[in-house]
């Protein structure tokens, strides 16, 4: 059973989306929070296995929100679902440790997919933030100064040549079957690699993994 925390400000929001997952045999709603402050001390004291995490909210906000719950280290996952199609807030989020990010007017079944992909570790953006979310990424990172040498960050030390190779190409966003499919591997074994690269570089999930990918620049802007 896959617990949920909703934090909206919106109280016709909140009901909608626990009538939703209430719907389902495998879901079950633990709370409600109407701010961002509600939202951070339910998660402490409830431990939902994810959160369903408005942004825009009165006093404290879902990206600071977000932040707080991710560093206090629990299993608690953050799916970010707002009005606003914006890729600022979806970069802010997902740097501030969300595991995914939808807007509001996706499919029910858009919203229950999500849910259960991050609770199992998985990640998952919005289609059409993701190709925009990706570009706009990269004109964040630093720049390298002339001639400078940069050291490998060391997250990447522990990894062997063929797990590099595998967090490139998650960097470059192919899934599971495609990363099978073009390097002539099982699945199965694809699943094993990630799970090993998520452990080794403490990422959270695919989507930290991604931002690893970019951040080392084993990922160059195209």
């Amino acid at each position: 059973m896959t617990t949920v925390l909703i934090a909206d400000d919106q109280p016709l929001q909140r009901f909608g989306s626990r009538m939703l997952l209430e719907s389902q045999d495998d879901m079950t709603v633990v709370g409600e929070a109407a701010n961002g402050s509600e939202a951070v001390r339910m998660a402490a004291e409830l431990h939902p296995d994810v959160v369903l995490m408005d942004i825009r909210m009165p006093g404290l906000d879902g990206i600071e929100a977000t932040r707080r719950i991710t560093a206090a280290g629990d299993r608690t996952r953050i799916l970010i679902v707002t009005t606003f199609d914006l890729d600022e807030y979806a970069y802010a989020g997902l740097r501030a440790g969300a595991s995914g990010f939808l807007v509001k007017d996706a499919q029910p079944e858009e919203l229950l997919a999500g849910i259960r992909a991050v609770a199992t570790g998985d990640a998952v953006v919005a289609p059409s933030l993701t190709r925009r979310l990706l570009d706009a990424y990269v004109h964040h990172l630093p720049t390298d100064s002339a001639g400078e040498t940069t050291q490998e960050d060391p997250r990447l030390a522990s990894l062997t040549d063929r797990e590099r190779e595998i967090l490139t190409v998650i960097g470059k966003g192919w899934t599971n079957t495609e990363i099978a499919t073009r390097l002539h591997l099982a699945e199965s074994t694809v699943k094993t690699h990630v799970g090993r690269i998520l452990a080794k570089t403490g990422s959270r999930d695919r989507i930290q993994a991604v931002i690893l990918a970019y951040d080392t620049k084993l990922v160059q802007p195209s």
